[in-house]
């Protein structure tokens, strides 16, 4: 049939055997039905031209991809399909070489092994190819030859000049790259040690939180609830005011983590940890009102996606920014989604609260990283300073 016939196969040649699963693929994501015909006429032309040329989807390497995608305009969501489902060849959609298999391997490994979250692997994947990038061809024999002298080299050439946060985090990542090398043979000695740790003063500065009723104007103010994506903004704002949760999170929270009849939600934390916490009826009353007047109703399990199709879970990145557009209608200073967290932690203990119990809801692993909270309520603090040699106080 003819692509214009209605109801019958459009894609012919090597993509016919995709259409049907590409079909489903974008009506679960939530595109309208006229958005889904013509992306699959894109897909019967990018099918037409690999069969000009002879080739398969398996064909589809990385120089081919960017040929498709300048012959056929609008191919990306067929390409990106493509990738999902294995059918399109080996580096279509990402670097080629031996440094990119090392790098998937490594991604693997953080997230098998490690625990680690998407977002996270992906920022140490991206220091590590820095680090890679350095070394001399060909990549096999310079691990093997690797030692800590070259390691030491590059992390002290790499951290002049840079902020604090960024040398922390390139350590972190090369710290788990040469972990992973050594349990993976790539290098003959464990050169995790080599890399040395970047000065910092943990308890030197306080936490930037916010004031109860900052916290108050940025919800009212930040996000228009006679809107979806005003709804949805809210609702994630009110989970991280209320329940201190981190940006990442928010954004993997899924719909069967919310237990509404005993009151909880189920916290997917670092290193794959789960907790659960009580749902106050503030979180509960936002959640719904996102839940039952804004969000599509569509095959993904995250409580949070995009208001437009395709539907989406929310990266922890878009998290932060809802935060960040959030800040500035409501004329607040400082944009982290963590300052929230900060907030929630500084209120509790000027309510009374004990640093164990601030640990507990912030889940903390050690009372350390609570420890940075003893010194936020600076009229208990004033108590115990000393005064000033000479002065009149």
């Amino acid at each position: 049939m003819s692509a214009d016939e209605p109801g019958g196969p459009v894609v012919t040649g090597p993509l016919a055997r995709y259409e049907a699963p590409f079909r489903e693929d974008l009506v679960q994501a939530g595109y309208a039905p006229g958005s889904v015909r013509d992306l699959v006429r894109t897909m019967a032309r990018a099918s037409r031209w690999l069969e000009d040329r002879g080739l398969q989807a398996g064909g589809i390497t990385l120089p081919v991809a960017a040929d498709l995608d300048a012959g056929v305009p609008g191919s990306g969501p067929v390409l990106r399909f493509l990738r999902h489902v294995g059918a399109a060849g080996a580096g279509a959609g990402s670097e080629a070489g031996p440094a990119a298999a090392l790098l998937a391997e490594f991604g693997a490994w953080l997230t098998g092994e490690r625990g680690l979250s998407p977002a996270t692997v992906r920022g140490y994947r991206k220091h590590a190819r820095v680090f890679l990038a350095g070394l001399p061809e060909p990549l096999d024999r310079a691990l093997r030859r690797l030692d800590a002298g070259q390691v030491t080299s590059f992390m002290l050439g790499y951290c002049q000049g840079r902020n604090t946060e960024s040398a922390k985090a390139m350590v972190t990542a090369i710290r788990a790259l040469l972990r992973f090398l050594h349990v993976s043979g790539r290098t003959p000695a464990l050169l995790a040690g080599a890399v040395p740790a970047v000065a910092g003063w943990r308890l030197a500065s306080l936490p930037r939180g916010l004031d109860a009723a900052v916290v108050s104007r940025l919800l009212l103010d930040g996000c228009d609830r006679d809107t979806v994506t005003g709804r949805r903004d809210y609702a994630i704002l009110t989970v991280l005011a209320r329940l201190g949760l981190r940006g990442a999170e928010a954004a993997a929270l899924r719909l069967g983590d919310i237990d509404w009849r005993a009151g909880e939600v189920m916290i997917r934390g670092k290193g794959s940890r789960l907790d659960r916490l009580p749902l106050p009826v503030p979180v509960g009353e936002a959640l719904a009102a996102w839940l039952t007047g804004g969000r599509a109703r569509c095959g993904s399990p995250a409580v949070f996606l995009t208001v437009r199709a395709p539907y989406r879970q929310l990266s922890p990145e878009a998290v932060r920014a809802i935060m960040g557009r959030a800040c500035d209608r409501a004329g607040v200073a400082g944009r982290g989604a963590h300052r929230l967290r900060h907030s929630l932690a500084t209120e509790m203990l000027r309510a009374g609260a004990s640093l164990p119990e601030v640990g507990q809801v912030l889940r903390h692993r050690s009372q350390l990283a609570t420890s940075v909270y003893a010194k936020v309520d600076e009229n208990a603090l004033r108590v115990l300073a000393r005064p000033w040699p000479g002065s009149q106080s």
